[in-house]
């Protein structure tokens, strides 16, 4: 059994008499059990206010300082890779090879966050403009916010953790993080990481919250910025909760690829799969619709058949399984439920679609109506939905009427039609000839609709958890 508790003030909190307990059980494996614990009100509140205490040092601390902290974290990551993959494995049933791209994703992120944090320094401002300004000098120092209330999904405990937690370290603000209850042991195995190196007391704190107490903790006035990745749902609601503050919103999507007449495509099927069935579709920018040129339809069609029929489902410890289980069985009934209802409306299955526990196959389905749940929201399972178009111009429709907007994919050769799909699309990024669920670690990544607000990529969150703060010296 593994156990993780509370971190608050710099110390591990043991499980107090009469704390509900938070159980993990993996969703492949009947042995592995991690357990945790819902914090109460009053510890949640001891955590805010070491938050605040600390931040009024590790504001003042020096860039070298906050750059060499987030090394000792990058480098204990690189040692203990394998025991960090193995977790993932376990708690979140994860392929091993996704697992260890999370891990490698992880470290690389705090090395990012170190080498700003290094180079930080007042920008200067050119004021040259105004005939006033040669009487000036002028710069502009980015100051931190404040305690950072850090919300983290299930399906990449450690490096949307990290996306939260790297930039705010960098910055000099706090952090208050809290776990999802379907993987708490492996965040707070990174905070306890982040310990290990001597990460400041009071300076990263994480707890286990219970929905009221998570929303009652939205609204405390000692946290300062909002930080919130998950559903649309409650994202949108705990952003309505707190009017007046700062909020990075990075919600849900339902990723669409337009494959043209001119694409490759043996390398569009290749891509296309791995996007929808690799970790089982639960990543918000898993390929999810297909919108084929007519002319390339029935070819695209037999390819993916073959492709999901194929795709290897099994132990997440086997190195070749890329569709492992979803994260459990309550979930992967909700896809079987919207792919059967999409079937009842006219659609047509054209492989899978036949759950087994917490496994559901690689499932490809064709002519999926718009209003259906599967056609109409975030599916966040290993379903895949194809349509023809007979135009760039329907395509694009196609795609726009999404209420998502966070990545779609285009696969041609035609240099007009990218630039077509990038001038048109309402995404916040397109990604050409690869799928949608390619994103690097430095680049502004987020949404725009329903999938959130504001953009994480480590400068870019460094910028949301700072504001600037003007310096005018006359000479």
């Amino acid at each position: 059994m593994e156990w993780r508790g509370a971190y608050v003030g710099g110390e591990e909190i043991a499980q107090p008499r009469n704390a509900e307990v938070v159980e993990v059980q993996s969703p492949w494996d009947p042995n592995w059990i991690g357990r945790s614990f819902l914090s109460s009100r009053e510890l949640a509140e001891d955590a805010v206010e070491s938050s605040l205490r600390a931040f009024e040092v590790w504001r003042r601390s020096r860039s070298e300082e906050r750059s060499s902290l987030l090394t000792r974290i990058a480098d204990e990551i690189a040692h203990r890779k394998e025991r960090l993959a193995e977790l993932l494995v376990y708690e979140i049933g994860k392929p091993i090879v996704w697992a260890e791209g999370e891990v490698a994703r992880l470290e690389v992120t705090f090395r990012l966050a170190a080498q700003l944090a290094s180079i930080e320094r007042p920008q200067t401002l050119d004021l040259s403009y105004d005939p006033r300004g040669k009487d000036f000098a002028g710069s502009v120092q980015q100051e931190p916010r404040g305690p950072v209330l850090a919300f983290v999904p299930y399906n990449w405990p450690y490096n949307l953790a990290a996306h939260k937690l790297a930039p705010a370290l960098a910055t000099g603000n706090t952090v208050l993080l809290k776990p999802s209850p379907h993987a708490p042991i492996s965040s707070l195995e990174v905070v306890r990481l982040i310990h290990d190196v001597g990460c400041p007391a009071g300076v990263v704190n994480a707890m286990n919250l219970s929905n009221d107490d998570a929303q009652w903790l939205a609204q405390h006035d000692g946290v300062k910025l909002l930080s919130f990745t998950g559903s649309s749902r409650v994202g949108w609601f705990l952003e309505s909760l707190v009017p007046r503050k700062p909020v990075v919103l990075e919600l849900g999507g339902d990723a669409s690829v337009i494959v043209w007449e001119d694409a490759d495509l043996e390398w569009a099927t290749q891509r296309i799969a791995a996007s929808a069935y690799g970790y089982a579709g639960q990543v918000c920018i898993s390929a999810q619709h297909v919108v084929a040129s007519a002319g390339v339809l029935d070819r695209l069609r037999a390819a993916l058949t073959e492709a999901t029929l194929s795709c290897k489902i099994g132990s997440p410890l086997d190195r070749d399984t890329v569709c492992g289980p979803m994260i459990s069985e309550v979930e992967a009934a909700r896809v079987e439920a919207w792919v059967e209802e999409a079937l009842k409306g006219g659609a047509n299955l054209l492989a899978g679609g036949v759950r087994n526990g917490t496994w559901y196959p690689p499932t490809l389905i064709e002519n999926v109506p718009p209003e259906s749940q599967l056609g109409s929201e975030e599916v966040f399972g290993p379903v895949l939905t194809l349509v023809g178009v007979d135009s760039l111009d329907e395509a694009l429709a196609r795609v726009n009427s999404s209420k998502y907007g966070i990545h779609a994919s285009l696969f041609t050769r035609n240099e007009a039609v990218v630039r077509a799909c990038h001038d048109n699309l309402e995404v916040a990024g397109l990604i050409v000839n690869d799928a949608p669920t390619i994103r690097f670690d430095g680049m502004p990544y987020g949404g725009i609709k329903d999938s959130g607000f504001g953009r994480e990529g480590v400068a870019h969150a460094m910028e949301a958890m700072t504001e600037p703060k003007v310096l005018l010296q006359r000479a």
